[in-house]
Formats: C-alpha cells, sequence, structure tokens
C-alpha cells in the first residue's frame, strides 16, 4: 500500500497568483508531503471495530502483522529455523521506519533516500542477532575476529564521517573543539571517562551495566535507580554545566530518542554513550553501516533471504491488521487492503500471531491487550514527532569554509538535527550531477501532543521552512535555487521517548513475557527504537515459534 500523500496546491496556487512577479527563492519549491500511516492510524482510532466483515480468508500457522525491522525479523528467524507456514502483512507502510524512495538517477544510479532510519553502528558485545543476521545476508565477510567482524567496505561509512557548522564555518568534529575555556575541556575530559568506565563495568549478575539488547543489560537496582530522574538533572548534579558539552549531550540524546537530555532519563542518557562497544576489522570503531536507502537496504536483503528460503513471495502480503480476535489456541486477525482506492476487509486464521506494530496502534487493534497487563492509558510511553526531508539538488550547492562536505553534516545549535548526503556512498571519480541532502528534525521544542498538532495544522510554507532549517544555515537561497524536487515524510509517532520510569514500566515488562497465541515484537517493548532493539524482540518471536 502505498503512503499517504499530498501535493500541497496550496503552494501551486500561490505561485500562479504571483504571475510573472519574482518569487523568493523557496517559494520556487512546492513540497510533496507525506503521511504514511496517518490515514489507517485515524481510521483505527476514530472507528474502532467498524471493520468486521470479511470477503476471503487465508489460513497461516504464524501470521506477522508489520513489516519493519522486528516483523521482518521475526519472518527471517522463522524461515531460517525451517519454517514455511507463515505469512507476514506489510502494514500501511512497507518498511516501517526503514523505509526509502528514489528522487531521480545520478548517471547511471538511482538516488536512493531514506523515509526514516538511515544507518546502523557497529553491533556491539550483547547483539549477536544482528551480527547473525548480519553475516547471513552477506555483510560480515572472511577475514575477521568474532569481536571484530570484516564488514562489506560498500557498506561502511566512507570519510569524512561528520562536521558541524560554527560560527560560519566547518569544524570536523560534532563536538565543538575551538574556542574552548579550560573548564570546558576538563568537563569533557572528565565526562568521557566516566563513560569509558561504565562502558567495561558489570554489575553484581555479571552483566554489563548498560548492553544492547538493554534486556541484557544489568538488573541493579543502584544503576536502574538512574531511570527515576532525567539526564539533565544527574548532569546538574555531576558538575557538568559546560554549555560545548551540553549542546553536544543534548544533541545525541535528540538524535537517538527524539528528546534532548530534559526529557530522557538519565539511564537512557548515559546508555547512549556507555553502551556501544563495537569492532571491526577494516574500521574504526565509530564507523556506522549506511547505504544511500538507509536501513532499507536491510530490509531488502532479509527479504531476499526469507524468500530463498521460503521458495516463494507469496509469505509477503499486502494490507494492515484492523482487529485481533484471539482465543485459547488460535487467532482470527481482520485485514484490510487497498483494491483501487476501496478498502477491502479479509481474515487470517492463525495458530499464533506475531503484532509487530507500535504500541499505540496496537492498544487499538487488539481489545485484549489490556487484560494482558498493559493499559495504554496508563503504560503508553511517548512518542517524538519527526520530520524526514528529501532535497533533490541539480549541482552542488557553495560549501562555506572549514571541512569538506561529510555523510552526516550538522549545525551547531540549530533546529535540526541536521543533513546527511545520499551520494556520499558512491564511488565515483567526479562529483555525481545530482544528489539528495535527507534533513531531520525531531520536533522536540514541543511537547509531543503539541507537535503532532502543528502537524496537522501546519501550511507548506512551514513544513518546507522547517525542512529546510538547517541546510539554509549552510547555504542560503542557493539551496532553493539548486532543488529540483522536495518530498517531507512526516512521521507523527516516529519512536518511543526513554523517558524516566521507563525501565520501570510494568506494562511493557507485561508484554516482554506473553507467552500464548499472541506475542508483541517491536522496540517499543525496549522504550526506544533503534535496529538493535527491534530485531532482538522480532528474532526472540521467531525463535520462540520455530
Amino acid at each position: 500500500m502505498r503512503r499517504r500523500t499530498f501535493l500541497v496546491g496550496a503552494g501551486l496556487a500561490g505561485a500562479a497568483a504571483v504571475g510573472t512577479a519574482r518569487l523568493r527563492g523557496e517559494d520556487r519549491v512546492v513540497p510533496e508531503i507525506h503521511f504514511p500511516g496517518m490515514r489507517e492510524g485515524h481510521a483505527l482510532r476514530d472507528s474502532p471495530g467498524a471493520f468486521a466483515a470479511s470477503h476471503g480468508g487465508l489460513r497461516s500457522g504464524v501470521a506477522i502483522l508489520g513489516s519493519g525491522v522486528a516483523g521482518m525479523a521475526c519472518a527471517w528467524a522463522l524461515a531460517r529455523a525451517g519454517r514455511r507456514d507463515f505469512v507476514l502483512l506489510q502494514g500501511p507502510e512497507y518498511g516501517g521506519n526503514a523505509a526509502s524512495d528514489d528522487l531521480g538517477h545520478a548517471g547511471d544510479d538511482v538516488l536512493a533516500c531514506p523515509l526514516g532510519a538511515h544507518y546502523l553502528p557497529l553491533p556491539s558485545s550483547e547483539s549477536a542477532h544482528v551480527r547473525t543476521l548480519l553475516a547471513d545476508v552477506g555483510l560480515l565477510q572472511p577475514g575477521g575476529r568474532d569481536d571484530a567482524p570484516r564488514y562489506d567496505e560498500a557498506a561502511l561509512s566512507h570519510a569524512p564521517h561528520e562536521r558541524l557548522l560554527r560560527d560560519g564555518r566547518w569544524e570536523d568534529d560534532l563536538l565543538p573543539v575551538h574556542g574552548i575555556d579550560a573548564d570546558e575541556r576538563v568537563q569533557r575530559q572528565r565526562f568521557f571517562a566516566t563513560v569509558d568506565d561504565l562502558r567495561v563495568r558489570r554489575g553484581r549478575d555479571g552483566r554489563r551495566l548498560f548492553a544492547i539488547p538493554a534486556t541484557l543489560s544489568s538488573t541493579d537496582a543502584e544503576w536502574r535507580a538512574l531511570d527515576r530522574e532525567t539526564f539533565a538533572r544527574w548532569l546538574d548534579r555531576h558538575g557538568y554545566t559546560a554549555p560545548g558539552l551540553r549542546w553536544y549531550l543534548d544533541h545525541c540524546c535528540r538524535d537517538d530518542y527524539g528528546a534532548g537530555t530534559a526529557a530522557v532519563s538519565a539511564w537512557a542518557g548515559l546508555h547512549y554513550f556507555a553502551s556501544r562497544d563495537g569492532h571491526a576489522a577494516n574500521a574504526s570503531d565509530d564507523t556506522v553501516l549506511t547505504w544511500p536507502g538507509g536501513l532499507s537496504e536491510l530490509i531488502a536483503r532479509m527479504r531476499a533471504a526469507i524468500t530463498r528460503r521460503v521458495g516463494h513471495q507469496r509469505w509477503l502480503r499486502a494490507g494492515f491488521a484492523a482487529r485481533v480476535h484471539d482465543r485459547a489456541n488460535d487467532v482470527d486477525v481482520t485485514c484490510l487492503r487497498r483494491d483501487h482506492g476501496e478498502l477491502v476487509p479479509f481474515t487470517i486464521h492463525a495458530d499464533r500471531v506475531v503484532c509487530a506494530m507500535p504500541l499505540h496502534v496496537l492498544a487499538r487493534v487488539w481489545p485484549g491487550l489490556r487484560d494482558r497487563g498493559y493499559d495504554a492509558a496508563v503504560h503508553a510511553s511517548p512518542h517524538a514527532a519527526w520530520l524526514v526531508s528529501n532535497f533533490l539538488v541539480q549541482g552542488w550547492p557553495t560549501e562555506r569554509p572549514g571541512a569538506p562536505l561529510a555523510w552526516d553534516n550538522v549545525v551547531h545549535r540549530g533546529r535540526g538535527l541536521g543533513y546527511v548526503v545520499s551520494t556520499h556512498q558512491l564511488l565515483r571519480v567526479a562529483p555525481t550531477a545530482r544528489s539528495v541532502f535527507t534533513a531531520y528534525q525531531a520536533l522536540d521544542r514541543k511537547t509531543p501532543s503539541q507537535a503532532r498538532a502543528w502537524l496537522l495544522r501546519a501550511t507548506a510554507g512551514e513544513l518546507r521552512d522547517q525542512a529546510a532549517c538547517d541546510l539554509v544555515p549552510a547555504y542560503g537561497d542557493e539551496l532553493w535555487q539548486r532543488t529540483r524536487r522536495l518530498s517531507i515524510t512526516v512521521r507523527g509517532h516516529a519512536m518511543a521517548i526513554p523517558a524516566p520510569g521507563f525501565l520501570h514500566n510494568a506494562g511493557l515488562a507485561a508484554l516482554r513475557e506473553l507467552d500464548g497465541p499472541v506475542r508483541v515484537a517491536h522496540s517499543d517493548l525496549s522504550g526506544y527504537s533503534i535496529f538493535e532493539e527491534a530485531a532482538w524482540w522480532g528474532v526472540r518471536a521467531g525463535e520462540a515459534l520455530a
């Protein structure tokens, strides 16, 4: 099912009304605005139980509801274990937060671009499930060690990795390095020394204090108590007040969690820095795996691996779940698929169902959720609203002085989270004629509900200005002169925010332990959204049902 798309007519009408008058630079660009899953989600919210009639049914041993990372990882685990009797329902957006698009061509290359997550750090010690998956889909190669595998060179982010625009000049590190006073330097050294110590420390249960997946972290009460306060409060208590350091820590939390240090728990804030210890035989530890289309490459590789083992492609079905009816030994799922613009209901009869969808959606789909210990009114995590905006540019805008164009480009104290360059991974002697700049914004200056309300009423111009909030400081009006197409993806519930208390959430704990006809597999179970967490719950569900 294609995502909901709006070509904003107001922008076209406004341009026509200007006639021959000179347009402002940004008025030359009329954005395409996409709201993946919103129409379907609002239908489930506003008309609960309205889709009861069925026009045909399908029988399956296992039905997986959702084709994001968790759903695809579950199908991959089932197929790898030898099961063939499963189907996966795509949901309203194939790939979920790992979806991608293409905006044009650069010579012989299609200009793929991410609509969501765009990179995977080197898997940490406890993320054996990720390394197994990467090996199975051809991204780990012979010649490395168990603790430092050799990765496909084409998937490793090419240098330069990142840069920072500050005071009109690009610096080659995201942590500001010029004009830093002695107190700031001392605080930085102390913070990163603390992180280095926490990265290797273990609790009394023998586990690392901070691990990925989070469920494998130490359960020591002393350390889990960090979940009771915000990261900002913890930093204040420990004397970390230097403005450059605090901006950097806030940026990192916004990038991974969709909210800053004042909103996420201290446990989550320290986990960001102390949990990752991945290594590669052919790359530095800070290298990431990335592709022009972001993590959609991993979705595509999992799909190919599943199809190869199953022997056909019928395991993947169009449509989304509208209602889950579970009984003692089996489950009926009322589903909807779009056929020539109409929603057609059908039913999947399954022995077991894996719900690989966000919990705020599952609460609308499965009436039995509350009886399993999860009450959305009590246990739901806040979800951050995001914009992912892709600018197709003709030629390359003039760069400000300093460090050259990098894969990840961040504006110091900018409203957004910076932008990545789709063609950075293409190995060419000369620059391509076209490229795509993908800009990310977590709308964390408002509460999540306020941000979603703003997104629904924002004009095309307001969304366009928000999309360009980091690119205009870098390129000025030349950005608009070179932009040939702008596609904005609105994600109102992009990711769970690990606010204080998420580790002690009884509802999430109950769903993690479900062992009946219906299981849940989604990164929401971890309280925050990264590939490794989503894959963990998907693989865990698949292996349990294999």
